[in-house]
């Protein structure tokens, strides 16, 4: 698959911005903590710009991961993303009895 250098550059921003919130930083702190501009944490985290590698080995440091982890997209999706993607696709099955009972099972076993 290609991805275009400006695809890329906002998986990585989000993954980083994902990677922050967790850890409880607001931008200004976190920026503050790997010594940069809240803008240009704002222009990494949107994919309008990119880290140096200090800055990189900075926020690993920071949030406490291995470097490998910024480019890992399987889970980049916001809190709010998954939990809209979840009520749309239980829209759309509601009608559905066999559907709905399965996604009932589902979520009665895992919660």
């Amino acid at each position: 698959m290609k991805t275009s250098k400006n695809q890329l550059g906002v998986q990585i921003g989000q993954k980083i911005q994902n990677l922050r919130k967790q850890k409880g930083f607001s931008q200004e702190k976190f920026a503050e903590a790997i010594n940069i501009a809240t803008t240009s944490l704002s222009y990494i985290e949107t994919g309008r710009g990119f880290m140096t590698l200090t800055t990189m080995q900075k926020i690993c440091e920071v949030l406490e991961i291995e470097p490998v982890e910024i480019f890992q997209f399987i889970s980049v999706k916001s809190n709010e993303e998954m939990y809209s993607y979840i009520v749309s696709k239980l829209e759309n099955i509601k009608e559905n009895p066999e559907r709905l009972k399965l996604a009932y099972d589902i979520f009665k076993n895992i919660i």
